[in-house]
């Protein structure tokens, strides 16, 4: 059987999208892992599935490059809200979020944060806004769950930190049960901030949706930005606005790459 999928990218974080709402697409670690191989397979930063929903216009399963499924994707929820068009709920591992496509990008509703230790999850009770660990040169960060778990640190210069050698050390430590994505953060202007994300299953990215929005968060709460943030990473710009007591809404581009097929038999479960 030849299974259709379309390629798509929110500034450069790269997506195969397989839209399973009519004919059901069996996937598991191993086959999201072999399809998003850039060597041997279609290859990609994480591989979605569209599935219909009891509680949405539709279900959205995110599987990252190494094959774990994971509970959010900001970048891939803009493709998805692109591929769908309009405004649409989406389900996700995360909790249920909100797209709105249009001719100036696409906005997503993320919910609101979760920021209790608890919630990150980290191993032992802690501050979340000045947490009390470090790993060389990078300590106190802060702590934000978007949909999926977030450090972030704030640093003079991005391009300065060492990220693809401490990011999976810090992705991996103990004190992370569900593992962490890292994000490594600067100031660099009023309500600007630039950013670099490594990101827990992927590695170094071009763009995360949801390290920006946590990012923004972590801004806000320790008062280095006002609530409506641009942030800008190695793959472009996002906005990112989090109103007091409301839900973060991260706006943005989405496009299409290409479209194919794959044969189902050489990806087996």
């Amino acid at each position: 059987m030849r299974i259709p999928f379309r390629k798509m990218h929110g500034l450069g974080n790269d997506f195969v999208v397989i839209d399973a709402r009519e004919m059901a697409v069996p996937m598991s670690p191993r086959r999201a892992a072999a399809l998003a191989d850039r060597r041997t397979g279609i290859g990609c930063d994480q591989l979605i599935v569209i599935e219909p929903s009891l509680r949405a216009n539709v279900r959205m399963r995110i599987f990252n490059n190494d094959g774990s499924e994971v509970e959010a994707c900001g970048n891939a929820s803009r493709a998805v809200g692109l591929l769908l068009g309009g405004t649409q709920t989406i389900e996700t591992l995360g909790g249920l979020i909100r797209s709105d496509a249009s001719t100036q990008g696409v906005s997503v509703d993320m919910g609101a944060p979760r920021m209790r230790w608890d919630e990150i999850p980290v191993a032992y009770a802690m501050d979340t806004l000045e947490m009390p660990v470090g790993w060389e040169e990078l300590e106190n960060p802060v702590g934000v769950n978007v949909g999926n778990p977030h450090v972030i640190f704030f640093v003079a210069d991005v391009d300065a930190v060492d990220l693809e050698r401490l990011g999976p050390m810090i992705e991996n430590d103990p004190l992370f049960p569900e593992r962490i994505n890292v994000n490594i953060a600067s100031r660099v202007g009023p309500d600007h901030l630039a950013l670099r994300v490594w990101e827990r299953g992927v590695g170094l990215t071009r763009a995360c949706g949801t390290g920006a929005c946590a990012t923004a968060v972590a801004a806000i709460r320790r008062k280095l930005t006002g609530r409506t943030v641009r942030v800008d990473l190695p793959g472009g710009p996002l906005t990112i606005a989090w109103p007091e007591g409301g839900n973060i809404e991260m706006t943005g581009p989405a496009a299409f790459s290409f479209e194919g097929m794959f044969e189902d038999a050489e990806y087996p479960l």
